[in-house]
């Protein structure tokens, strides 16, 4: 093959990367004599006779888009020059080949692709005016080994959102072009054709090949879901989103499309369903023992679900690690199957009484989202109401002997004063005895167990024996 002499003009021709089906229009690697440097000589030939003037604009349109644009993930505008058939437009080399070329990307990886290709219309699209490239699809798009994108042949594009002359309403490749492209693309125009390129990656198809696809009622809906069943609906369903026929449907910008990207898993992954959000227990007796079920089922189809429980930090709770808590145990901790049957169990012997506690169990897994959340909450038992009335009764007989008994022993010189001196006695019991027992049955009321509430009825024993001696003693003084 001959190639063009470009070297009075400082550049070499190394090889042929490409030629439009025109005829016209020819890529060349080449390399600049004066720096040494690969380069893009894009030449139109637009003397030869499959040649047009409309292509001839399109250059004319690239060179001006090109020369604002300064973007990695876009090929630098490096200069143009004249020949005796046409021009050239000289841009920079990138060592990455498109992606109609036939190659096997992992399912991340075309995500990745996505990400950064969605990253350069951000950039466009930010431009005041926005630039819409309007020809996006696997040939315009050059990956490398790195998964460096790269977004090539802006001869289409368009600053800002106009509508299109008669002559260029048919320009586009079939299968990646949406309606409203035909007379007044938009921002989001784009994404239709980025969508159409994930599309041809993850099926496998060729860009001729993607009218193939199109629904036989609407030459606009692209059929693929059922070609994809190991990839993940919600990244199925983000796609979807990028090729809707209609433009309100579709992602509203690259942005929009990009931020609900980026959270999704490609492959297929486990979803999990809780059989129940809240546990709510509730301590009939103190220091009770108690426990519920939970069953923990996968939901997607070939994929096997693993994840562990652990409680999670509350300023209330003593130091813990997530694998041993102070009164709550799940059991099994490890799920490593589609359908399990978890066990919560609470040690309420931990607890104050007559007290609602709440705390959140997680469980992290290999699903998506991650992590999920189980509520319980325990309201623990009260102080048991039998148990404060004996200890009451007791406290006043206790103060009745113990009053009666020493005012007799200190007034026996009358029956006047004897009487006085009960009756003063007693109103002093009851008085101790009713303090001591609040202070008592109050500091049980704060704690769990009977050896608490037997403190209480000391306590009012105490107060009742400490207010029977007052009352006695002061009849006696009477």
């Amino acid at each position: 093959m001959s190639y063009p002499d470009f070297s009075p003009q400082g550049y070499q021709v190394i090889s042929e990367l490409g030629r439009n089906r025109e005829g016209g229009r020819i890529a060349w690697l080449a390399t600049d004599l004066n720096t040494s440097q690969q380069v893009v000589v894009k030449q139109f030939c637009f003397a030869q006779v499959a040649s047009n003037w409309s292509a001839y604009k399109e250059h004319e349109r690239e060179i001006q888009v090109l020369r604002g644009l300064n973007h990695p993930g876009i090929p630098k505008y490096l200069g143009a020059l004249e020949t005796p058939d046409g021009f050239c437009l000289i841009q920079e080399y990138k060592n990455a080949p498109n992606l109609a070329i036939q190659r096997s990307f992992e399912p991340e990886e075309i995500k990745q692709i996505a990400v950064k290709a969605l990253e350069i219309l951000v950039y466009l699209q930010n431009r005041i005016p926005a630039v819409i490239h309007r020809d996006i699809k696997p040939e315009n798009i050059l990956v490398d080994e790195q998964i460096n994108v790269y977004l090539i042949d802006f001869g289409m594009s368009r600053i800002g959102s106009q509508e299109l002359a008669a002559s260029s309403v048919f320009n586009g490749t079939p299968g990646f072009i949406p309606p409203e492209q035909i007379r007044k693309p938009t921002v989001g125009s784009d994404l239709y054709g980025l969508g159409a390129t994930l599309i041809c990656l993850l099926t496998g198809t060729k860009s001729m090949q993607m009218p193939d696809l199109a629904d036989d009622d609407d030459p606009y809906v692209i059929n693929f879901r059922h070609l994809l069943p190991q990839l993940s609906p919600r990244f199925l369903n983000w796609l979807e989103l990028m090729v809707k026929p209609r433009l309100k449907e579709r992602f509203a910008n690259a942005q929009t499309a990009l931020d609900a990207l980026k959270p999704l898993d490609v492959v297929r992954v486990p979803e999990v369903k809780l059989s129940q959000s809240i546990l709510v227990f509730h301590a009939s007796t103190l220091g009770e023992k108690l426990k519920q079920s939970i069953q923990v089922v996968n939901t997607m189809s070939g994929t096997m679900l693993e994840g562990k429980w652990e409680v999670a930090p509350h300023p209330q709770d003593p130091p813990h690690t997530p694998d041993s808590h102070p009164w709550i145990v799940v059991e099994p901790a490890l799920v490593s199957r589609n359908d399990t049957v978890c066990t919560v169990l609470l040690n309420t012997s931990k607890l104050m009484s007559d007290k609602l506690y709440q705390r959140q169990l997680l469980l992290r897994t290999n699903a998506d989202p991650e992590v999920y959340c189980l509520t319980v909450q325990v309201q623990t038992a009260p102080l048991p109401i039998e148990s404060r009335k004996a200890y009451l009764i007791y406290i006043f007989l206790a103060c009745a002997v113990v009053s009666i008994l020493f005012s007799w022993a200190i007034t026996i010189g009358g029956s006047e004063t004897v009487i006085r001196a009960v009756v003063r006695a007693v109103v002093g019991a009851v008085i101790g005895a009713v303090i001591g027992a609040l202070v008592g049955v109050g500091s049980a009321a704060s704690r769990a167990t009977s050896r608490a509430a037997s403190v209480a009825a000391s306590v009012g024993v105490f107060g009742a024996v400490i207010g029977a001696l007052i009352g006695a003693g002061s009849a006696a003084n009477g």
